[in-house]
């Protein structure tokens, strides 16, 4: 029956017979006799059969579950007896946030030392709804994202840090500038800002919202690294969280000032699927994220750059 449960399973990812088949590296007619198998065997119809391939029934959505989960324990029961024999091997797929993405360095590099047979495939820059749907499909291990309801149940959570905001401007002349700003200062800022579909950006309008401004950014995107690039211009301002500043320091040419009045912190974690127990790689991953003490690397901002490198125009 596993080898059935993987042919529907991939009909489910392909949602093309002829795609389905190849992914199984077996031909057409032997996918669709192995689904029609499936189905005399549970004494029900799975998939709606027409010209071409129309979508699970009902009963077969559920069936379609309940297969990824049986295959992700069989596969986590075959990585747990290869780890008992030889170590810990197979690939970690882990997702991220953007705004988190650079943190999962913090965990990846502890992980793949303490475990040289692994590898590891970092999913960056995905929403948090996709994330959790990649979890419930058992196409990611773990993912580093923020805490909410949509990981609050069917989901492990192991907290890593909490995220902070910064705003980063062009640095316009000598001197250290201002200690902190207010998110109301902030707003008056020509501030370029992420997606508004996108949790990342929820959270600063909902900063600003409570401090009583709106604002309308000039330009929106859909990565950090663009924020950086878009400050890097000189006409805009941004606000980023602190973390992205522990891996590439606060550029040259540029202050990022923490934001205050009110101090606003997100809480960001490890989240895993919630099923009992544990995944070996999961458990490796849980085991690493607790040594690598992630919330005091982040503690401090790190220092801001010299007056040499700022532009000629506004060096002293």
């Amino acid at each position: 029956m596993l080898r059935q449960l993987e042919y529907l399973v991939a009909l489910a990812r392909a949602r093309h017979f002829a795609k389905a088949a190849q992914a199984c590296y077996v031909s057409q007619p032997a996918l669709s006799e192995g689904i029609r198998k499936l189905e005399d065997e549970l004494g029900i119809p799975l998939v709606r059969r027409g010209r071409r391939f129309d979508g699970f029934t009902p009963e077969g959505e559920r069936v379609v579950l309940w297969a990824r989960r049986i295959l992700a324990d069989r596969d986590a029961m075959q990585s747990e007896i290869q780890a008992l024999r030889a170590g810990l091997s197979g690939r970690l797929r882990i997702g991220t946030v953007p705004t988190a993405s650079t943190t999962v360095a913090l965990l990846t590099q502890p992980f793949c030392a303490a475990n040289p047979l692994a590898t590891v495939q970092v999913f960056a820059d995905l929403q948090a709804e996709d994330i959790v749907n990649r979890l419930r499909t058992y196409e990611l291990d773990a993912a580093v994202t923020y805490h909410s309801p949509l990981v609050t149940q069917d989901f492990k959570f192991v907290p890593l840090y909490q995220e902070r905001y910064v705003l980063l401007t062009q640095r316009t002349g000598p001197g250290a500038g201002p200690a902190e700003v207010s998110w109301e200062e902030a707003a008056h800022h020509p501030l370029c800002l992420l997606h508004p579909m996108m949790q990342g950006r929820q959270v600063l309008d909902a900063v600003f919202e409570t401090v009583g401004v709106s604002v309308t950014p000039r330009v929106e995107t859909d990565s950090i690294a663009s924020l950086f690039a878009q400050v890097r211009a000189g006409q805009w301002a941004s606000i980023v969280p602190h973390a992205w500043l522990h891996v590439f320091g606060v550029p040259a040419g540029m202050r990022a000032v923490p934001l205050v009045r009110p101090v606003r912190t997100e809480r960001i974690g490890l989240v895993l699927p919630g099923r009992e127990p544990v995944s070996v790689i999961g458990q490796a991953l849980i085991d690493v994220a607790e040594r690598a003490g992630i919330a005091a690397v982040l503690e401090r901002l790190p220092h801001q750059a010299p007056d040499d490198d700022l532009p000629s125009g506004v060096r002293p």
